[in-house]
């Protein structure tokens, strides 16, 4: 019903004006058929001149109107994300001229036909008005009779013509929209059956599932994912769009059934660059923006998926990473600092010796490896205790969730991880697993499941918005700093967690919280998702950097966040940019 498409106020608009118009118009023509060519009236009286008359000429205006804003869009504002061809341009003039004519059919029928009821349709009855004046009633009626076979022949032409342009989407969007996964964003990648799968990831059309070769199909050119990857704003070659087309090309340009193996796809265009595939954050905000459900993400990765598992080809930076991730179970490679140490002068209980628990304490490798995040995993663990919470941590014997690894393409090394930290867990018997990062939290939640996880898994804010709530933890009082909440990604487009934390910002600025221009599910990356915070970017490209001088023009002297790589990368960001201004980025348990 046009909802996703409104979410971009001018295009969405023309969108919905197009869109209505010629729907309302294609039943009124329905109506007429049934009307005289099978001699049913199903519209009288009243009824019949409301909508057939007035209701159906005010929605061809509007659908005019909404063509000549795409056709201006197109033609003069020229906005970077459109694919301009020839092709779209006929589509909008062809849709004009049938607009066009048949509302001069319709005010010639009126004055050849002395219709009577001219009033209850303004547009065709002022043209009529105007077609009177100036020519005679046996010249209309030729006209008329001539422009009519015209207008049938120009909209079958189209019809026939649209199945082999962007014009099949609205089509193949409808059924990409009722295919679409119900799941959250989060739980969009899919597990390999690694003992019956002849090859790891995509590389070839037919390794795709049908689902994903809809995708292909349905993609309107809108431009919207390209609006929205942060990755591409900064200046980087990475395109969702140009994937998502590149594809269709190769899906169309397929040879036929004569048993030859279709083409490799990595590297048979610049968008599948191979590259370009590793400049993604997988923050999914091209799939948040689609508004015909592709989810671009999900390709991205089982392109990597091919590279790192069957050609073992990605950037040096990241194989560290993953060097790491084998040998000690966390991607920090550089890192002297164990999971113990945030716990130095704190007694904080292994999970065996809570026999009561009501939640572990998961704190990963961003809370516990990196030195500036361990501030924020003590500022946790002394609000749990102010609170009364009985929790536990597994100290050394916690793994990585296996999240970068599965983000980066070794989808291998991510089960691995995944099922120790399972058989973990169940020694334990851990019930509700509760933690501060998001792309934990997103494991936990959604993929951990597909290998027989099954847990209760709370986000540190929404925990401790239920705690203030029940009176065990209280702000003795309001600050009055005025304080920016960045949403993280894997929080709020992969999991829809956008408001528990900002009734934490409320109670912590008094009322003088305030947002960044892209919020919410429309966030803006801190760039350190999909192994991006393991590559050293150039400082002209670095999304972090975008993203925080975003925040600063808020005018806030306090940034929150939600998420250890959040920290990291926002802190390095403001730090770059703030200048004399006394900004801190600082972690929501600290606050």
């Amino acid at each position: 019903l046009q909802k996703r498409n409104l979410r971009q106020r001018y295009a969405g608009v023309f969108h919905a004006l197009m869109f209505w118009g010629f729907v309302t118009l294609t039943i009124a023509t329905t109506v007429v058929m049934i009307h005289h060519d099978f001699g049913l009236p199903i519209m009288k009286g009243r009824f019949y001149l409301y909508f057939q008359s007035l209701f159906v000429d005010l929605l061809g205006l509007l659908a005019i109107v909404g063509v000549a804003m795409a056709g201006y869009r197109r033609w003069f504002r020229k906005p970077r994300e459109l694919v301009y061809t020839d092709e779209a341009s006929w589509i909008l003039i062809l849709a004009a001229i049938i607009l066009v004519t048949g509302f001069l059919l319709e005010g010639w029928r009126m004055v050849a036909t002395r219709d009577e009821w001219g009033a209850w349709s303004p547009v065709g009855g002022a043209i009529g008005l105007v077609s009177a004046s100036v020519f005679s009633l046996e010249t209309l009626t030729q006209v008329h009779r001539v422009f009519w076979w015209l207008h049938l022949a120009l909209v079958f032409g189209v019809i026939a013509w649209a199945p082999y342009t962007k014009m099949l989407h609205p089509l193949t969007s409808m059924l990409n929209i009722y295919a679409a996964d119900l799941e959250p964003i989060g739980a969009s990648l899919k597990k390999i059956d690694f003992e019956t799968a002849e090859s790891f990831g995509v590389n070839r059309l037919e390794q795709f599932t049908w689902k994903d070769l809809l995708d292909l199909d349905a993609c309107t050119e809108c431009g919207r994912c390209v609006d929205a990857c942060p990755a591409n704003i900064v200046g980087k070659s990475l395109s969702p769009r140009d994937i998502i087309l590149d594809l269709r090309a190769a899906l169309h340009q397929r040879p036929e059934s004569n048993g030859e193996a279709l083409p490799p796809l990595i590297g048979s265009s610049e968008a599948l660059g191979k590259d370009r595939l590793f400049e993604c954050t997988t923050c999914a905000a091209c799939v948040e923006a689609c508004p015909v459900a592709i989810d671009q993400l999900a390709k991205i990765v089982d392109l990597r998926r091919f590279q790192v598992m069957e050609e073992s080809d990605y950037p040096d930076t990241l194989q560290a990473a993953v060097n790491s991730l084998e040998e000690r179970q966390h991607p920090f490679s550089g890192t002297q600092l164990s999971r113990i140490d945030w716990m130095d002068g704190q007694e904080i209980p292994h999970i065996k010796d809570v026999p009561d628990a009501e939640v572990l304490l998961w704190v990963g490798c961003g809370g516990a490896l990196i030195d500036r995040n361990q501030k924020s995993t003590r500022a946790l663990a002394s609000l749990l205790k102010k609170a009364g919470v009985k929790f536990g941590v597994l100290g050394r014997d916690e793994k990585c969730t296996g999240d970068p690894a599965r983000r980066i393409g070794n989808e291998f090394l991510f089960e691995s991880l995944a099922l120790e930290n399972l058989e973990t867990l169940k020694r334990h018997q851990v019930k509700t697993v509760l933690t501060s990062c998001p792309h934990c939290f997103n494991t936990f939640r959604n993929e951990y499941p597909q290998f027989g996880g099954d847990f209760h898994v709370l986000h540190h804010t929404t925990y401790l918005a239920r705690l203030i709530e029940s009176g065990r933890l209280k702000i003795a009082k309001s600050r009055t700093r005025k304080i920016v909440y960045h949403d993280p990604c894997y929080l709020s487009r992969h999991n829809g967690i956008t408001e528990e934390p900002r009734s934490l910002i409320e109670r912590l600025s008094g009322g003088s919280g305030c947002d960044a221009k892209r919020r919410g599910k429309n966030s803006f990356c801190c760039g350190g998702g999909g192994g991006m915070s393991f590559i050293d970017e150039p400082a002209d490209k670095r999304v972090n950097r975008e993203r925080a001088r975003e925040l600063l023009d808020t005018g806030a002297d306090t940034v929150a966040v939600a998420c250890p790589f959040c920290t990291t990368m926002l802190e390095d960001g403001v730090n770059a940019l703030k200048g004399d201004r006394n900004v801190e980025v600082k972690e929501l348990a600290e606050l």
